[in-house]
């Protein structure tokens, strides 16, 4: 029996409609929901005992998700959990209000994002191509004591299917709305007795879903590929050894390209209908992008400890551009039109090794954690066409006036901005897991890590006259132009919790716990080599969280409930902000930069029931304030800031979800199953502008499905969005102020054959 899995604070999946069919008792039906996310805290322990908040997306949800255009599609399923998409392909991910909202590759996110337990440092990687997903388990809250890395918010890890000796496997293909074509497929079988192997695969291909159209009768409709391409494909392949007393030994190799457009952002200023962009297209481009990974993941048992390795290098090449501006004629004047592009490339290796044992009346884990990443980047921004050899554009880039210093190397136009940015990044870390049993019913937790981070930067910036001279951008004269520094950093986080188990199958528990994410370079615009001191500078930001929790699971019903309040310290966002230059003067940056404060706290609520055969639903809750506490008054940000609430925040979010299932003959059977999420509203950046909110809504994902289980064969009809919502899923200021925008109601029919 097939069905959706979704279940959160601290609770794995219900299965109670199998269960209810063979007659299963009330225990057996809690010993089955005990089995799903043992993962989520590295060792074979029921979620009842998880002293924390943990989200299981399995069985169709799961699977439902390995058709979604990103990782980020995932926030459908989840409350508290939010997602901004920026530069139409970089995700930054925010849990219970916390994650800094940017549009920059260099730093890692608030949420710590992974993929098979290998953490992805950038937000290029984290809208990963989703194929044969297993589960994804999402940790609300502070994290870095159980594995991986340190992160302020909580963490995502998506896993996919591993191989097994049963030979198993599927085809499947979809065709919808937009000229969509979707095919994924995956199989595996046994090799010999102790070697297996799973190979997975995917495709996708859509026609623009977003219609550029005419807004100004002088300038003709711009290409409808602005609308955004999707052309990707993505192939993993697994490779398990494993021995009769228990180790294991599974290579994982990855590759995954992306070769189609991004869709151009919306400007504020024009006057379109949903669904509808506006741009003469002259920065469109095709993407470049590819995606790749190697791992080696190890455990055996060494007397009573068992011990694990995951050693991982993960890489991707990156190459986009789109109409900056995201308007045909900028203020009214076409002259005024830029255009960016961004040319990337980053290598991470990471090896992480972890030992636990169980005592009589405690479990222990220690592990390390050690990564390099090498990061590069050139930040192209122009001005109309642009000359493929020169890479000079065809009218003055806004601004270039004030940059170029008092001796430009050339009399003509500056009309080209390049910035070159490099950054190596090392961190090593320490970390401890611990549970240890007071009583029969009592269990204390307690974690520490201790993680140290050096972070080089380096990069300069170029102006490209209408000739092809180029000089280096050193605003007017002050400093050098080619700039570099390094940041040095250490910390010690950790977390505690009780929890006292009520019966066998409910539970409290109270926990404190501190995480902290980093601080580093902005990586846009280099006016001088000051821009590594000052305005190319942010600190790290760290977040407290207290949190109170109830679960139980009783036969076919389960329902948590957590109520959190997190202290929020030097918050990273992407304001304007004044710097002082060395003769005096100041100059006005948009940068990743640190507030004074914020508070987030809320309550969430999620049930699980089956109330009849074949029915299962789901629903969750979640009520969150936040607010901005800035007391400072740098370049007016009290005015600005104090008292507004995190971007992508909403105050109420909630999720709705049923699945029917019906035996209609022997080998046959039908379902319907949807999924709804409604939030209120939520602004796109921290200035909390009225012009920059987005105002509550509800979407809605359902399927039909018939079941010919004796040719293992399923049709299905889908839709996504089916409320046609047309949503700001991130934005950003310039010549007034840009948004990307959510794709339209989608529907289409899938056939999938399995094996």
């Amino acid at each position: 029996m097939r069905r959706a899995c979704l279940a959160s604070a601290s609770l794995a999946c219900l299965a109670q409609p199998a269960l209810a069919q063979t007659g299963a008792s009330d225990e057996d039906a809690v010993r089955k929901l005990e089995t799903v996310a043992v993962t989520a805290t590295r060792r074979e322990e029921s979620t009842l005992d998880i002293p924390a908040s943990v989200t299981v997306l399995a069985g169709d949800i799961a699977e439902e998700a390995s058709t979604l255009d990103g990782a980020e599609g995932v926030t459908q399923y989840l409350t508290g959990v939010e997602a901004a998409v920026a530069n139409g392909s970089q995700v930054a991910f925010q849990i219970r209000g916390i994650g800094a909202v940017d549009h920059q590759a260099l730093t890692p996110t608030a949420a710590a994002i992974y993929s098979d337990g290998v953490f992805l440092s950038t937000n290029v990687q984290t809208s990963l191509f989703l194929y044969d997903l297993a589960r994804a388990e999402v940790l609300k809250g502070p994290q870095g004591t159980l594995y991986g890395r340190n992160a302020s918010s909580g963490a995502i890890n998506f896993i996919s299917t591993r191989p097994s000796p049963d030979q198993d496997g599927y085809l499947r293909a979809s065709y919808g709305n937009f000229n969509r074509v979707d095919l994924s497929g995956a199989g595996g079988a046994a090799l010999t007795d102790r070697l297996s192997y799973r190979i997975a695969g995917r495709y996708l291909s859509q026609e623009p879903a977003l219609d550029n159209v005419q807004t100004d009768p002088a300038i003709p409709r711009g290409p409808e590929d602005a609308g955004g391409v999707r052309d990707e494909f993505g192939l993993r392949a697994q490779l398990l050894y494993e021995t009769p007393g228990g180790s294991s030994l599974l290579l994982r190799g990855h590759y995954e390209e992306d070769n189609g457009i991004n869709t151009t952002p919306r400007n504020d200023s024009l006057s379109v209908g949903d669904h509808e962009i506006s741009s003469e297209g002259d920065g469109l481009k095709d993407t470049d992008n590819e995606f790749y990974g190697l791992a080696l993941e190890g455990q055996t048992d060494l007397g009573p400890w068992t011990l694990y390795s995951l050693s991982a290098l993960e890489g991707y090449g990156q190459d986009y551009g789109f109409d900056f501006d995201g308007t045909p004629a900028p203020s009214g004047n076409p002259n005024l039109n830029a255009n960016l592009s961004y040319d990337r490339s980053f290598l991470q290796l990471s090896q992480e090794v972890r030992a636990s044992r169980d005592f009589e009346r405690a479990r222990v884990l220690f592990g390390a954690h050690l990564a390099y990443e090498d990061f590069a980047q050139d930040y192209l921004i122009w001005c109309g066409e642009l000359d493929p050899q020169t890479l000079a554009g065809t009218c003055p880039y806004v601004g270039t006036a004030g940059r170029v210093g008092p001796n430009p190397v050339s009399p003509l136009t500056a009309v080209t901005l390049l910035t070159h940015i490099g950054q190596e990044r090392t961190t090593a870390a320490l970390f401890t897991y611990n549970d240890f049993d007071l009583s029969d019913r009592l269990t204390l937790t307690l974690g520490a890590r201790y993680t140290f981070e050096d972070i080089e930067g380096n990069g300069y910036g170029q102006h490209i006259f209408t000739d092809g001279t180029r000089g280096l951008n050193n605003r007017d004269g002050l400093g050098g132009a080619v700039g570099q520094n390094e940041i040095e950093e250490d910390k010690l986080t950790g977390n505690a919790a009780l929890r006292y188990a009520l019966s066998a199958d409910t539970s409290i528990y109270a926990s404190v716990a501190n995480g902290y994410k980093s601080g580093g370079f902005n990586g846009e615009v280099q006016n001088n080599a000051t821009s590594w001191q000052d305005e190319g500078l942010f600190g790290a930001e760290t977040v407290t969280s207290y949190e109170a929790g109830f679960k139980t699971a009783r036969g076919n019903l389960a329902f948590n409930a957590a109520a959190f309040y997190q202290d929020y310290d030097a918050p990273q966002a992407r304001i304007f902000v004044a710097f002082d230059l060395p003769d005096g003067s100041q100059i006005t940056s948009n940068s990743l930069s640190n507030l004074d404060e914020a508070v987030s706290y809320g309550v969430e609520a999620d049930t699980s029931w089956s109330p009849l055969q074949g029915l299962d639903l789901t629903a969750s809750l979640t009520w969150l304030e936040t607010e901005i506490e800035q007391t400072s008054n740098t370049a007016g940000n009290a005015a600005l800031f104090d008292g507004n609430p995190l971007p992508f925040a909403p105050e109420l979010s909630a999720t709705l979800g049923i699945r029917q299932e019906w035996q209609i003959g022997e080998t046959r059977r039908a379902a319907i199953q949807a999924n709804a999420k409604a939030k209120g509203d939520y602004y796109l950046d921290a200035e909390g502008l009225e012009a920059r909110k987005q105002d509550g809504y509800a979407t809605v994902d359902a399927s039909a499905t018939l079941y010919l289980d004796a040719r293992g064969l399923e049709l299905s009809l889908w839709g996504r969005n089916l409320t046609d919502e047309d949503v700001a899923i991130s934005g950003y200021g310039f010549i007034g102020y840009n948004t990307f925008r959510s794709d339209p109601r989608q529907y289409g029919v899938a056939a999938k054959m399995s094996f």
